[in-house]
């Protein structure tokens, strides 16, 4: 009866191990802005840009830290 109480605890710490680590993909605003159709991305050494009709994000690392701007468009003119 003890073997078989392991062998269930065994198993379920297991399976609950697996799915706890299981990678989950969330997307990143950047990932989300480039699947836009009119998204242009420009990536130089330490820079990323994304553009689209209404946002311009700049992502800069500098020393180490990362730096993000968002500038968005207003048609309020």
């Amino acid at each position: 009866m003890k073997i078989a109480l392991k062998s269930i605890l065994l198993i379920l710490a297991l399976s609950l191990s697996f799915v706890s680590c299981r990678e989950e993909e969330e997307k990143s605003e950047i990932e989300q802005l480039a699947e836009e159709e009119d998204a242009k991305i420009k990536v130089k050494e330490g820079k990323v840009k994304v553009k689209t009709d209404d946002k311009k994000i700049k992502i800069k690392e500098d020393d180490g830290e990362v730096k993000k701007k968002v500038k968005i468009d207003n048609d309020d003119n």
